[in-house]
């Protein structure tokens, strides 16, 4: 079992940053890669970001790439998400998740666990 608790959300104005936190419990957070996902009002959860079990790898959604930074402290259990030059396109609510895998993916199917997510409200 793994429970997530998502930290970091807010509201910020366009250009600005914020960074998400998830603090992870349970024995199998350093061998399972980790994932954010979002979901915006009236839309589809979607893939952001994700990083292998070492942190060694990542895999970005092309709507975020070269704007976000996914990593992991494994001795903190805790994995983050640095978003910089954010966009009114970019609010929604962002979920942690962790994966039945040790590789970085973007198949939401293969991640067990969700955390309860946070707010992001990017204001133009």
């Amino acid at each position: 079992q793994v429970q997530l608790v998502e930290s970091g959300g807010g509201l910020v104005q366009a250009g600005g940053s914020l960074r998400l936190s998830c603090a992870a419990s349970g024995r199998t957070f350093s061998s399972s890669a980790m994932g954010w996902f979002r979901q915006a009002p009236g839309k589809e959860r979607e893939f952001v970001a994700a990083i292998n079990w070492r942190g060694s790898s990542t895999l970005y959604a092309d709507s975020v790439k070269g704007r976000f930074t996914i990593s992991r402290d494994n001795a903190k259990n805790a994995v983050y998400l640095q978003m910089n030059s954010l966009k009114p396109e970019d609010t929604a609510v962002y979920y942690c998740a962790a994966s039945r895998t040790v590789l970085a993916t973007a198949r939401q199917d293969l991640y067990d666990y969700w955390g309860q997510g946070t707010q992001v409200t990017v204001s133009s």
